[in-house]
């Protein structure tokens, strides 16, 4: 039961960001940057596993994670700059997360 209440709130976090993008597209980037779904998932992982040693690992994990897929965003920004289409912004920014799981692993284990 609880994985279906985790995709059902997640399904509608997505959702209405995408309509917000259409519409109020600053708001819908403010939205999406909030840790909204860290704010989900923290208490439930922790209700599921009782473990408060895993759930403090688990938001180290996370602190370390976000600067680093952030720069997911970096090719959108430079794409103005350099005239790249959507497409090959956004392969740019899938191929990042490849190194930047390898720089997450590394930096989890170094702190």
């Amino acid at each position: 039961m609880a994985v279906v209440v985790n995709v059902v709130l997640s399904a509608l976090v997505i959702g209405v960001a995408a309509w917000l993008s259409g519409r109020f597209p600053r708001a819908a980037g403010f939205l999406v940057a909030l840790p909204l779904a860290t704010m989900l998932v923290l208490p439930m992982a922790h209700l599921q596993h009782q473990d408060a040693e895993k759930t403090v690992e688990f938001a180290k994990s996370i602190l370390i994670a976000v600067p680093v897929v952030m720069l997911f965003l970096l090719p959108f920004i430079l794409a103005v700059r350099f005239g790249w289409p959507f497409w090959l912004s956004y392969v740019l920014a899938c191929l990042w997360l490849i190194p930047a799981f390898f720089l997450h692993r590394y930096l989890v284990r170094l702190l």
